[in-house]
């Protein structure tokens, strides 16, 4: 894997070359040493189960069952970050009814990437601040050699979970804080926490009418999934801010990162949504796989969703760093220069 060719961020970006803003600094909460081992504690295990996890398989303790909980709640889950979290309650990409709205709330919280309040804050400060100073989560906060966007990546990745503050929700997601529905299901992301890591058990009990289908679907279908939603999902605050391609012009270095589209349901269509952070659509050229943009579609036409924010052929090529590349945007016509 090589870097892109425009990987060096954009003067300004590594905080040794920052300029200081007008605006004030992004406010911030004290993180306190409890909620930092509990957040090692969520990390910590599901990974250690990924490590596991060949061993565990090799000995025979996987089967349909567990394969089939664990796609499933992987999907639930990974779904209720991409359209419910960001493109929905982040961006505002698409509006809809009250029970779709607590439905992607609950769905998202079962990834356990922390409540819905406090994910929409720190995301919506990544976009104001994206790879300069002041990002949560930039890969390039400690420079551009080799080595410190080897660590920016590590961080980029996990450790700015642990960073000493957290993002205001007073601040970022007021809008979230006030919705009495929203805001009951942040109250409830601990009952929902174990909702994620039991009912794969359960169901797999049930199922195999036994005790070690229980064990086995807690697992693969709590423990291995949650792991693989949250490696995925972070993977787009590091691999494609280093790695990747970048056809559309931006202020930042967010990437197109192609191998990932499938597991991230189409957000490693990085670059794209950093040049129009409100599409309901961010692989928006054709070959690009976006299966929460087709979720959304779906979400339309039965009209659970409505004044979706689809990409506009006009507006995306105009930031194309290639105009040769206008040809692959689905309804694009060459003007008519006669």
């Amino acid at each position: 894997m090589a870097l892109t060719e425009q990987a060096a961020p954009m003067t300004p970006t590594s905080p040794s070359t920052t300029t200081p803003r007008s605006r004030p600094e992004p406010e911030t909460v004290p993180l306190s040493r409890t909620s930092q081992i509990m957040i090692g504690v969520f990390v910590a295990v599901p990974l250690l189960a990924v490590v596991a996890a060949i061993p565990v398989a090799w000995g025979g303790w996987l089967g349909w069952t567990d394969l089939i909980l664990a796609l499933v709640f992987y999907s639930i889950a990974a779904l209720g970050i991409t359209v419910g979290f960001h493109r929905l309650f982040t961006h505002g990409s698409f509006k809809a009814p009250r029970a779709v709205r607590v439905g992607f709330a609950i769905a998202g919280s079962l990834a356990i990437e922390g409540n819905i309040a406090q994910w929409v804050a720190d995301h919506r400060l990544h976009h104001s601040r994206s790879d300069e100073e002041g990002d949560p989560h930039s890969p390039w906060r400690f420079g551009t050699s080799k080595r410190a966007v080897a660590k920016g990546l590590l961080f980029a990745h996990i450790g700015w979970l642990f960073d000493g503050g957290q993002t205001s929700i007073a601040r970022y997601a007021p809008d979230i804080a006030a919705d009495k529905d929203l805001n009951r299901v942040a109250r409830f992301f601990p009952a929902l926490v174990l909702t994620s890591l039991l009912l794969p058990a359960v169901l797999g009990g049930l199922i195999t009418w036994s005790w070690m289908g229980a064990l086995t679907a807690f697992f693969w279908a709590g423990l291995v999934r949650i792991a693989l939603v949250h490696h995925v999902t972070w993977s787009i605050n590091s691999i494609c801010h280093v790695f990747g391609k970048r056809p559309f012009a931006t202020r930042d270095n967010s990437s197109n990162v192609a191998w990932l589209a499938i597991p991230s349901f189409g957000e490693s269509w990085h670059n794209l949504h950093h040049a129009e952070p409100t599409s309901a659509r961010h692989g928006a050229l054709r070959g690009q796989l976006d299966l929460s943009a087709e979720l959304i579609r779906v979400l339309e036409r039965m009209n659970l969703a409505r004044d979706v924010r689809w990409p506009n052929p006009a507006r995306l090529a105009a930031k194309l760093k290639d105009p040769a590349m206008r040809r692959r945007i689905p309804g694009w016509v060459e003007p008519d220069e006669s």
